[in-house]
């Protein structure tokens, strides 16, 4: 029989390509957002808008049986935006989750799936040998969108030892790609040196910090094979889904430049940077035989043109 899945967050990025994989893959999906898909019309059987802060809406979500549901609804954005709302972020990303959650355990689904974030992780020094997910504890995420992962992974865990549903939880690594929020506030770092760089006519654009913070950061391709490997799979313990491909601001900056075929000098400037360095394990998720396809250099030969394009049209 067809499974039926539901995708919270499926008018994001990341949940927008999910759910064009779970139908790809033969899944009936109803996609729920508080906003409709952002670029482009909705591949699911059923796509509802509802806020998912009222309980109410959750569980009318879930209404019609389930065999999975994917929650990655939250209130989010790059590190300017996480860094100038934390109540924002911990009222409505707690509220869904537990929301979610709640209605999913009285739903009488097989699987839940979480996406959490590295950004449970603490702060590292350059060079500091890797972290594997037991690492997460003693917990000190570097802001509160951290914290707030973590309650959530642990509401998600609480309720699958009650016997209420095998729990899948990711703790994703950066994610960039083509239909991806590239201007506003709450972009990611790559879709942000993207627009600055298609915009720039003189050849220089600001950066915050030094250029020395090193990052990773995964095609959002890679990311949904990821999370469909780990859903099919019996692992239940929170996974972090990510690359091994570590490059400073510095470097990112320039492989933006290169794609661009333009010449770029950054300008650094003040600005939230966020943790100095994230160094993780994907042990977890590779024994799975996760294995990302594409490097920086392929991921942003696709995601530039299409945010110049965005740039160009606006």
């Amino acid at each position: 029989m067809t499974k039926r899945a539901l995708v919270c967050g499926a008018g994001g990025f990341i949940g927008s390509h999910l759910v064009r994989r779970l139908v790809a893959d033969g899944y009936w999906v109803r996609g729920v957002d508080i906003k409709q898909p952002e670029w482009s019309s909705s591949h699911a059987d059923e796509f509802v808008v509802a806020d998912l802060r009222n309980p109410d809406s959750a569980a009318a979500a879930l209404i019609g049986g389930f065999d999975e549901v994917y929650q990655l609804a939250a209130d989010m954005g790059g590190m300017g935006f996480i860094h100038s709302a934390e109540t924002q972020i911990m009222h409505n990303s707690m509220l869904v989750n537990v929301n979610v959650v709640e209605a999913a355990a009285h739903a009488g689904i097989d699987r839940y799936f979480l996406a959490s974030s590295v950004c449970v992780y603490r702060d590292m020094e350059l060079g500091e040998a890797e972290l594997t997910e037991d690492d997460a504890y003693p917990a000190l995420p570097d802001n509160e969108y951290g914290w707030e992962k973590l309650y959530a992974e642990r509401a998600v865990a609480s309720y699958a030892r009650e016997g209420r549903f095998q729990a899948r939880i990711a703790r994703f690594q950066n994610c960039y790609g083509p239909e991806g929020t590239w201007t506003g506030g709450r972009e990611k770092a790559p879709a942000a040196l993207c627009r600055k760089v298609a915009e720039s006519t003189d050849g220089t654009i600001e950066v915050w910090g030094d250029g020395s913070a090193v990052r990773s950061f995964i095609y959002v391709d890679d990311l949904v094979e990821g999370v469909r490997r780990l859903v099919d799979s019996e692992v239940s313990e929170p996974t972090n889904i990510g690359t091994r491909e570590y490059v400073s601001v510095q470097e990112l900056v320039e492989l933006v430049a290169s794609s661009a075929e333009k010449l770029i000098t950054p300008l650094w400037v003040p600005g939230p940077v966020g943790v100095q360095n994230r160094n993780f394990s994907n042990d977890r998720i590779e024994s799975l035989g996760f294995d990302p396809k594409f490097d920086l250099v392929q991921g942003l030969a696709n995601t530039y043109p299409w945010i110049a394009n965005q740039v160009a049209s606006n």
